[in-house]
C-alpha cells in the first residue's frame, strides 16, 4: 500500500506518478521495471518516490488493486443487468474485459501480469473469491446470484463454482494475450468453455 504522503499529493501529481508507474510497468514486466524509468517520466526525485511507497512492487500491486477494485464494481453492475445469471455475467464481464484492453497500454499492462503470474499477482486479481476475503467479498455479490438453475447447496459451493469459473476466465485471458487473438476469438472460445461448465453446474431441467 503506498504510504500516507501519497494520498496527501494533490490530485494532479498522483495522477502524474500513477501514469508515469502505469507506463512502465506496461513497457515490461514488474521483475524487469526500472524506478528510474519512473521517476525520470513522472519528473520526481528518487528520495520522493521512497516516501510515497516502498518499492517497484509497492506501486504496482497499488495499480493492480485499483485495478481489481474497478473491475468488481463493474461486475456486480453487470450482474444486476443479467438478473444474477452467473454464467451471462461473466461472459459479459469477459467482453468487458476485452474491451478494455483495445487501449494499448492497459493491453500491455494485463499482458505483462497474466504473462508473468506469481501467486501475489493471482491473489490480487482474484479478491472477489479468495479464502481470505470469502466471508466479506462473496457477501457482496451472493445476494445476486440467481441460485435457481445451479445445482448446488449452500454459499460454499457457490464460492467453489466462483473459484472454478475464475480458473477458466484466467485461462482463456493467458491464452488471449499469449496468442493474441481476435476480440471474437476470444469471446467465442470462452464462451463455448462456460458452455460446458454449465452443463455440470446446472441442474438437470435447465441444460
Amino acid at each position: 500500500m503506498p504510504k500516507q504522503t501519497f494520498f496527501n499529493l494533490p490530485n494532479n501529481k498522483k495522477e502524474t506518478l500513477i501514469n508515469a508507474a502505469m507506463k512502465e510497468f506496461s513497457r515490461v514486466p514488474l521483475f524487469e521495471a526500472s524506478i528510474s524509468n519512473i521517476i525520470k517520466d513522472a519528473g520526481i526525485p528518487r528520495g520522493s518516490f521512497y516516501q510515497y511507497f516502498e518499492d517497484k512492487e509497492d506501486v504496482f500491486f497499488f495499480l493492480l488493486n485499483e485495478n481489481s477494485k474497478r473491475d468488481n464494481e463493474k461486475f456486480i453492475s453487470i450482474l444486476k443487468e443479467k438478473d444474477g445469471d452467473l454464467f451471462d455475467s461473466f461472459i459479459g464481464f469477459y467482453h468487458y474485459m476485452l474491451i478494455g484492453f483495445q487501449n494499448l497500454e492497459n493491453r500491455n499492462f494485463f499482458r505483462n501480469a497474466f504473462l508473468n503470474m506469481n501467486y501475489k499477482v493471482e491473489n490480487t486479481l482474484t479478491r472477489n473469491v479468495n479464502e481470505v476475503n470469502y466471508k466479506n467479498r462473496l457477501s457482496e455479490i451472493m445476494v445476486l446470484i440467481s441460485t435457481e438453475k445451479l445445482n448446488i447447496t449452500d454459499e460454499r459451493e457457490i464460492f467453489h463454482v466462483l473459484k472454478i469459473i475464475m480458473a477458466v476466465t484466467f485461462q482463456n485471458l493467458i491464452q488471449n494475450f499469449a496468442k493474441d487473438l481476435p476480440l471474437d476469438e476470444s469471446v467465442k472460445n470462452y464462451t463455448l468453455d462456460l458452455s460446458l461448465l454449465k452443463k455440470g453446474f446446472y441442474k438437470e431441467v435447465y441444460k
